[in-house]
């Protein structure tokens, strides 16, 4: 006679069999400062103490873990991350880190000497010696699969290794598993503050291999992030560990209708299908709600109709691109928390109806919902909004114009030239830049009307004919 406990494994055992699970790579310093955020919050949100044992006392924790973690042995869970970099510095504060042990060793990949800032070497010279042992690890985790539903990357676009050795890897296992769904978290140059000075050339070459390779990209930015921290949360000086913690928060947040039941679920292909009317048109606008500074804290009551105001206000955008300056080609909700889907329906609605203007007129019910039952620790509700924006050309116009200032005097091009770049390939990578913002903004001016459709299309008809 099979006993009750029996029973839950059975059917945690058949629930688990079929999940969907994702392949997590970060990537340079950048990338791994957010992917350990993502991890540690990850961990809390499983239940999972430092050492990757099991500590809640919520079976429904446990139940679709397997999308991040495999289990390893006696009952602790590793979670599926690559982490790599060019230099060893960051891989060892991770060990040395408070979930160091987390982490299986030899899925810490990474090289000696550094990217030092600069494309050529991660893309070319020393992330192309690395990326086969990273290759290895990935095949490894990817194989080890139920139902490898895709990949996710953390990375920076302004230096070397996050930029060149990331969309290395994303070209490569683009290239092994073309049918999975390809999702990278991008940290995109802010508009007054710059790391480094050679970061237009880093990010209008990454910007060339995303648009190729990537089915979704979520734009972050620190100035962005930075100031949800003054205005908002009302932190006196942010650090680094804050503004990590922002976008751990809206990574989860995409992901999590794949780990808890809800009513109305939604994984990254369902947000691919639904956010990209265009394949070239998929780097996405993310914001996160409640965000509430800790003093005013007590004072605010969550409601649905206040996470969609504050999820979909300008201010609430980890990307400095105002999206009043554009349109939306299309948005995605995630709430998650106990609330009616009625609810939820009828604040879609009012959105939508309360500001057509800046939504395009040609996709007509251009807003996705999903609802998940479980919030995050500590929160009775919460919501992540994506939006697909045609008002993110600002960035990369601000790119594409510090990127021609500096070519067009032929700037720091003998780092890359000696790493044996071609000056062609800047001079794509520029024109597919511009290429990029001039179908925003053909796209944003577009309108419902037939005459003016056709003319457009037989246009890029003959294009294709010609090519």
């Amino acid at each position: 006679m099979i006993t009750d406990t029996a029973n839950i494994k059975l059917t945690l055992d058949n629930k688990t069999a079929n999940m969907r699970e994702i392949v997590h790579i970060q990537a340079g310093q950048c990338g791994n400062q957010i992917g350990n955020k993502f991890w540690e919050t990850m961990a809390t949100e499983h239940g999972l103490l430092e050492d990757g044992t099991y500590g809640g006392d919520n079976s429904i924790q446990l139940e679709r873990i397997n999308v991040y973690f495999n289990e390893g042995q006696g009952g602790r869970y590793v979670p599926r991350a690559v982490l790599t970099d060019l230099e060893p510095g960051t891989m060892d504060a991770i060990r040395e880190g408070v979930y160091g042990k987390l982490f299986r060793p030899d899925n810490f990949v990474n090289g000696q000497s550094g990217a030092g800032n600069n494309w050529a070497k991660g893309h070319y010279t020393e992330g192309a010696e690395l990326v086969d042992n990273i290759m290895d690890v990935v095949r490894k985790e990817a194989e080890g699969c139920d139902m490898l539903q895709g990949f996710q990357v953390t990375h920076s676009m302004g230096g070397g290794t996050g930029s060149g050795m990331g969309t290395l890897l994303v070209s490569k296992i683009r290239e092994e598993y073309p049918d999975r769904i390809m999702s990278t978290y991008s940290v995109i140059p802010s508009p007054k503050v710059s790391d480094t000075v050679v970061e237009p050339y880093n990010a209008t070459l990454s910007v060339h291999q995303l648009v190729e390779n990537a089915d979704q990209c979520f734009a972050l930015d620190n100035e962005a992030l930075y100031d949800i921290c003054f205005r908002t949360l009302k932190l006196k000086n942010p650090s680094y560990n804050d503004l990590n913690n922002l976008i751990a928060s809206a990574i989860t947040g995409t992901t999590c209708s794949l780990r808890f039941p809800g009513q109305l679920n939604c994984d990254l292909r369902k947000l691919a299908v639904n956010m990209v009317p265009f394949p070239r048109l998929h780097f996405f606008l993310v914001g996160f709600a409640p965000l509430t500074s800790v003093t005013s804290q007590d004072y605010r009551v969550l409601t649905v109709p206040e996470l969609t105001a504050q999820a979909f206000d300008a201010k609430n955008m980890m990307c400095a691109a105002d999206p009043r300056h554009g349109r939306y080609l299309t948005c995605a909700m995630m709430f998650r928390g106990s609330m009616s889907s009625k609810e939820v329906d009828d604040q879609m609605l009012n959105m939508v109806n309360k500001n057509s203007s800046y939504f395009v007129e040609w996709i007509p019910n251009n807003l996705k919902a999903s609802i998940c039952d479980i919030p995050p620790p500590g929160l009775k509700m919460s919501s992540v909004f994506v939006g697909n924006s045609t008002a993110i050309q600002e960035a990369w116009k601000r790119v594409a114009e510090q990127f021609t200032l500096m070519f067009r005097r032929k700037a720091y091009l003998h780092w890359y030239t000696g790493e044996g770049m071609d000056e062609m390939e800047f001079t794509e990578a520029e024109s597919n830049l511009n290429d990029l913002v001039s179908e925003y903004q053909q796209y944003q001016d577009a309108t419902a009307d037939e005459d003016d459709m056709s003319g457009e299309f037989e246009q890029e008809e003959e294009e294709y004919v010609e090519e």
